[in-house]
């Protein structure tokens, strides 16, 4: 796993929304906020 340093744009990667379609971090590219929300999710 790539390690992000502060300040500094985050890589590129892919992963399924909260309905399963894959969506891509480049997609928003150009918008002012983007919130990511990762869930470990409890097992």
């Amino acid at each position: 796993m790539p390690v992000v340093a502060i300040n500094q744009p985050a890589p590129d990667f892919s992963m399924p929304d909260s309905r399963g379609e894959m969506i891509t971090l480049s997609e928003f590219k150009g918008l002012e906020h983007v919130i990511l929300v990762l869930n470990r999710g409890f097992t």
